[in-house]
């Protein structure tokens, strides 16, 4: 597909990171829309062609609570995707769509709000595990790129990632457009993506791919593992860049028919904390993560002092003693004496690197 105009942001980002130090990013599309009577099986992405109302309701509810960044109702907006609901020809209207709802949402914010295009995996598997090949993959994601340039969105948001080749081809396609690029992967399999890859070892994607303006980690099983996963990034990435937290609000639960959340407001309130303190300068949540939890993140990092860049990240023993530990923490700081296992190398390894970026 050719790319023929270059896209500018309505908000840059920089700019707003620079007014404000930190942002705080919105909740779960998914929990906020089920509540509303999406359901199970259905497409969300259909709900911006048949209720934009409602999508509407989704961005505002999160705007009011305090989010300065808003994702689109874009997860699954790919052919391939799309294609499980026969809903593979639409895509262009549907991504413009989405982008068009969450753009008017942040004009008539009253204050600026960033709207990033979100853009999740395709569900396929890459050569040589599957079918998918790489052009392929960067043709579909530039299709839906290039839908959610058009209908406005200021940075486009490649999330939920666990294989590194599809990371890239998402990335070269939404880069193709001259937007932004922010680039997330979800750590929840034994502290490592799916496809085995390390918060670490992401921690170098900051210039092996390319210099997206913000990456970092989303969903997983908790803020335990959440935290884990930037203190793993920031042993690595290079101080310029700028991390990302997103996590689940708690471990979920079938309860009463349905899921439920464990994380209350004022756990992701502690979590929001621990993650700026950890160097997330972007932080929201995830699945779970209602209006109600991002107000109280809101409030919790607008009445605690943004931490000295020279004061040490939280330590293990903290996010342990918050919320529990990560599910395979146990066995990895089993695997080296005297406590020098993974978990404990992530904390040395972070606590010798560096300042935080301004």
């Amino acid at each position: 597909m050719t790319i023929k105009q270059t896209y500018k942001p309505t908000t840059d980002i920089h700019d707003l990171l620079k007014t404000k130090g930190f942002l705080l990013a919105d909740g779960a599309t998914g929990t906020t829309l089920f509540a509303m009577g999406l359901e199970t099986g259905d497409s969300p992405e259909l709900w911006n062609a048949d209720h934009p109302d409602r999508v509407r309701k989704l961005h505002d509810g999160f705007i009011a609570a305090g989010s300065d960044i808003v994702l689109t109702n874009t997860f699954g907006g790919t052919r391939h995707r799309l294609k499980l609901h026969q809903l593979d020809g639409r895509v262009h209207e549907l991504n413009k769509a989405a982008a068009h709802i969450a753009r008017v949402a942040a004009d008539e914010a009253g204050r600026p709000v960033i709207v990033a295009g979100s853009m999740g995996p395709t569900g396929e598997l890459l050569e040589p595990l599957g079918a998918l090949t790489e052009k392929d993959a960067v043709a579909a994601f530039t299709e839906q790129a290039v839908a959610l340039a058009e209908g406005g969105v200021d940075v486009l948001w490649v999330e939920t990632m666990s294989a590194p080749g599809e990371v890239r081809a998402a990335f070269e396609a939404a880069r193709s457009t001259g937007l932004p690029v922010v680039a997330t992967m979800t750590f929840d399999t034994a502290g490592r993506t799916m496809m085995g890859l390390e918060p670490e070892a992401y921690g170098a994607f900051w210039n092996e791919g390319g210099r997206p303006v913000a990456f970092g980690a989303n969903c997983g099983i908790g803020p335990a593992e959440l935290l884990h996963s930037v203190l793993g990034m920031r042993a690595t990435a290079p101080e310029e860049a700028i991390l990302v937290a997103k996590g689940n609000c708690g471990i979920p639960e079938y309860v009463d028919g349905g899921i439920r959340y464990r994380g209350s407001p004022e756990i992701m309130a502690a979590y929001a904390l621990l993650a700026r303190n950890a160097g997330a300068r972007i932080i929201g949540g995830c699945c779970g993560t209602t209006a109600e939890h991002v107000a109280a993140m809101r409030n919790a990092l607008d009445s605690n002092p943004y931490p000295d860049p020279d004061a040490a990240a939280p330590s293990l023993e903290e996010i342990t003693e918050a919320f529990g530990k990560a599910p395979w923490a146990s066995q990895s700081e089993d695997d080296g004496a005297d406590g020098e296992g993974r978990g404990e190398d992530r904390g040395g390894a972070r606590r010798r690197r560096r300042r935080r970026g301004a």
